[in-house]
């Protein structure tokens, strides 16, 4: 992106504070996972924030984190990145009425899953840290561990017609387009850090 996702400006809050105040308003807590070393913006009261025990370990590192911080509250956690600013609470609360039985349920678009908007049982936390124990670090490995629902995307789209839950903001250009979406001016101070011309 070129710059932090987690500080980017989006409207009034950093994407990070949109994504906590989103996410707050389908849960009853909230736990952000930071990088051993990385600076956050401020957070509203009662965020719990955690640490990867280490850095660079992908979703399961952070995923076993963010299941520490909340095991003792709560049954299950939705797991989420800090660049999907268009996340929709009807996409949440649906993953959660899915979970059933199951310790998680996730998106799955062809073979591709999205473990970072899924929901995952506290109990997956001991499978979760003896594949990372083992340096498997791919969550395939996880979901072919536990009772995993994998539901097709477009079963979501009547809750998330344009599927926005599941659109990561990776480049500088689709930072600008979910500006617009969200019907928000960007900053141009931010446009030029980040390389980019506004053309409307």
């Amino acid at each position: 992106m070129g710059l932090p996702k987690a500080t980017l400006p989006f409207g009034a809050e950093t994407m990070l504070e949109r994504i906590v105040h989103n996410v707050g308003r389908a849960v009853s807590l909230v736990a952000v996972v930071a990088a051993p070393r990385q600076d956050l913006p401020p957070l509203p009261e009662g965020v719990l924030v955690t640490r990867d025990r280490r850095g660079g370990r992908g979703p399961l590192e952070g995923l076993a984190a963010g299941l520490r911080a909340v095991a003792r509250q709560a049954d299950a956690a939705f797991a989420t990145s800090c660049d999907v600013p268009l996340l929709q609470i009807a996409f949440v609360e649906r993953l959660f009425a899915l979970l059933g039985d199951h310790q998680i349920v996730v998106p799955q678009d062809g073979k591709f899953h999205h473990p970072l908007a899924a929901v995952y049982r506290t109990t997956t936390l001991p499978h979760v840290e003896r594949l990372l124990d083992e340096d498997r670090l791919r969550p395939f490995f996880l979901f072919e561990s536990v009772s995993t629902l994998r539901v097709p995307v477009e079963q979501f789209r009547h809750f998330d017609p344009a599927l926005s839950s599941l659109r990561n903001l990776n480049e500088p250009l689709d930072y600008l387009q979910a500006l617009r979406d969200a019907g928000l001016l960007p900053d141009p101070d931010i446009l030029k850090k980040l390389g980019v011309t506004d053309a409307g």
